[in-house]
């Protein structure tokens, strides 16, 4: 179990509001659902509201770590098991119709009983593959 300290929860709870404030922004300004999997679809189609939001994702975290000067991230995976699990992400979105942000954060804000299974799956299979691949906590 690793503990969590004050400022963690703080940003983690300022991370959160962010999120919801960013998918009730696209939804108010152009009618679209902040779906992660399908804004990288309209990133790649040319949509300039999807390409900020796209580009903001990592600028966003990059900017935070810099304002904390907080130490650099790295990863606990290989390159290789990185992209088989982006790959293994995008099919289950494909499959799920939509991925962990539209449904998770917009799905369930409308009730959609779809997406509360969803993200129940989701999760579920998120911690069993963690399980089964024995990813150590950070």
């Amino acid at each position: 179990m690793v503990a969590l300290s004050a400022a963690d929860w703080g940003l983690a709870l300022a991370g959160g509001g962010l999120i919801g404030l960013a998918a009730a922004g696209l939804m108010l300004a152009f009618g679209r659902v902040a779906g992660v999997s399908g804004l990288v679809r309209n990133a790649l189609a040319g949509r300039v509201e999807a390409i900020a939001f796209v580009l903001g994702l990592p600028l966003g975290a990059l900017l935070v770590q810099a304002l904390l000067a907080s130490p650099p991230v790295t990863a606990f995976a290989s390159p290789g098991r990185l992209v088989l699990a982006g790959l293994l992400v995008g099919i289950g979105a494909g499959l799920a119709n939509g991925c962990t942000s539209g449904h998770a954060v917009c799905g369930i804000a409308r009730l959609s009983p779809r997406s509360l299974v969803a993200t129940v799956l989701f999760i579920a299979v998120g911690a069993g593959m963690v399980a089964l691949a024995g990813v150590p906590a950070p």
